[in-house]
């Protein structure tokens, strides 16, 4: 079997096509552990860890997702098998990602949810400093070594291979038979880039220039046979400016999380041997307004000064809906809520988000005395706002009564004591407050086979694909650990099925 990517959905596609007895070849266009290495980290799992369910809508089938909930104790339990760590300190804030006393957290909106379900705390993050994607990979490419596998690095694949109508290899440009020189170069200035073309895309995609040039220039044709099976598993298509504007005009503004293996290409690779693709209209935008946690007491709004709704809800739930009306917001807060704010910073956050924090609390927001004159100063309508800050005072006063958008009783406090503050949340192009974008359609496929189907709805015989390459269970809306869960879960369904298939005498 040949895996197309080797980042989380490739390496789990893999290690499940290994523990079957097959033979595996994974290809990687750099050294692997795309966008999974520079995550957080978190696996979503929902059905006993310590969590119950989750839910994606009908983007999948009902007995798909009954599947993944009731298979998340046992994929964590084969995680950890594989070496990967995970430890149930849980957090007790809403946070978009806990700092490193804590590694169980409410990663979604199960708090705001309250009245469908109990919350659970249902993001699983590895168990590692800083932003822990690294060392899950890490665990991973271990675990890959240990099981034989033969990971091809530094190798692109360019196009799949058809014989008697079923997909039974890829070719390639390799650069395995490179210059010494050159493989290093090429290995350095990737790895050089990868961070700033994350959060400073101008200038990663400037640094990445070279590492194209040496594909190019030091390429070489290379063909790789598959008797069971292609895996595309190589990402999403953040990193393709042309799919976006195409696409996902809502991304506009936005930071893409893409790697530059993010771009594309698996899922044209699919394309281009007869499948279809859907849903590359959704993006995640993330406007995540905690931590610190003081931050969900405010009143975030809309232009026209209206309520966009419950605050503490997860940042992807917020950034759509800041998207569908016209990407500008802003959190109203009053003085003691800026103060207990500051107050959390160092406690609540890892050196990335204080960063943001400590901007958005000075030079992020405008001030002044007045409800009205803090609305000016942010250009929104100052009639609007007294409305809305009107209602949500009078809801947090009065004894009993509910909060108008829903929000939990414990994050409600009054916004009544001036200064006033407006902290601008608008989706646009920002260094220190991005508002980071996702990409989450892909190659249609069987949900029970994970096999890439044509238009028709029959499926490419040999053709399979997985993790940000598919349409998959985060692909209608997201939760932070539910594309890693994803990959996961998809990339081993794949290679068990492919796994399985019989070998015709012309794959042999």
């Amino acid at each position: 079997m040949v895996v197309v990517g080797f980042g989380a959905a490739g390496a789990c596609a893999a290690l499940e096509a290994a523990a079957l007895g097959r033979s595996v070849v994974v290809l990687d266009r750099f050294d692997g552990g795309g966008a999974t290495a520079l995550s957080g980290g978190v696996v979503y799992a929902g059905g006993g860890t310590p969590q119950q369910r989750t839910v994606v809508g009908d983007v999948v089938p009902a007995a798909t997702l009954r599947e993944f909930c009731d298979g998340s104790v046992a994929m964590l339990g084969w995680l950890e098998g594989h070496g990967v760590p995970f430890e149930g300190s849980l957090c007790p804030d809403k946070t978009s990602y806990p700092t490193n006393r804590h590694y169980l957290y409410y990663s979604g909106s199960e708090v705001s949810a309250r009245a469908v379900a109990h919350p659970a705390p249902r993001g699983h993050r590895t168990r590692g400093r800083g932003t822990s994607g690294g060392l899950l990979f890490a665990r991973l490419a271990a675990a890959a070594r240990r099981a034989g596998i033969q990971v091809v690095t530094q190798t692109q694949a360019v196009r799949l291979v058809e014989a008697d109508d079923r997909v039974a290899g890829v070719e390639c440009r390799s650069l395995r038979s490179a210059p010494w020189w050159a493989r290093i170069a090429h290995r350095a200035l990737h790895r050089a880039a990868r961070k700033p073309y994350l959060y400073v895309p101008k200038v990663g995609r400037l640094m990445h220039r070279p590492v194209t040039w040496l594909e190019r220039r030091y390429g070489r044709p290379l063909l790789v046979g598959a008797a069971r099976g292609v895996v595309i598993a190589a990402g999403g298509f953040g990193a393709n400016r042309q799919l976006l504007r195409a696409h996902a005009p809502s991304a506009r503004g936005g930071l893409p999380l893409a790697t530059p293996g993010d771009d594309g290409s698996g899922m044209l690779l699919g394309a281009a041997a007869g499948g279809v693709t859907a849903l590359l209209d959704r993006v995640s935008v993330w406007r995540f307004l905690s931590p610190p946690p003081a931050l969900l007491r405010g009143v975030l709004v809309d232009a026209d000064g209206k309520r966009i709704g419950d605050e503490s809800r997860y940042g992807a739930a917020t950034g759509d809906e800041i998207v569908r009306r016209g990407g500008r917001a802003w959190l109203f807060a009053d003085r003691a809520t800026i103060a207990a704010a500051r107050r959390q910073l160092r406690g609540s956050t890892l050196w990335f988000q204080r960063l943001q924090a400590r901007y958005l609390l000075t030079f992020g927001r405008m001030t002044a005395d007045t409800v009205a004159g803090v609305a000016v100063k942010a250009g929104i309508d100052p009639d609007g706002l007294a409305a809305t800050v009107a209602a949500y005072n009078l809801a947090a006063q009065t004894t009993g009564a509910a909060d108008p958008a829903g929000k939990p009783a414990d994050q409600v406090r009054p916004q009544d004591q001036p200064p006033y503050s407006m902290i601008d949340y608008s989706v646009r192009p920002r260094l220190l407050n991005p508002a980071p974008v996702l990409t989450l359609g892909g190659l249609v496929v069987d949900h029970q086979t994970g096999q890439v189907l044509r238009a028709d709805g029959t499926p490419i015989p040999g053709l399979y694909a997985a993790g940000r390459s598919a349409v998959g269970l985060c692909s209608r809306s997201y939760v932070s650990g539910l594309s890693i869960a994803d990959c996961v879960f998809s990339g081993r369904r794949a290679a068990r099925h492919a796994s399985a298939s019989p070998v015709t005498p012309a794959d042999s």
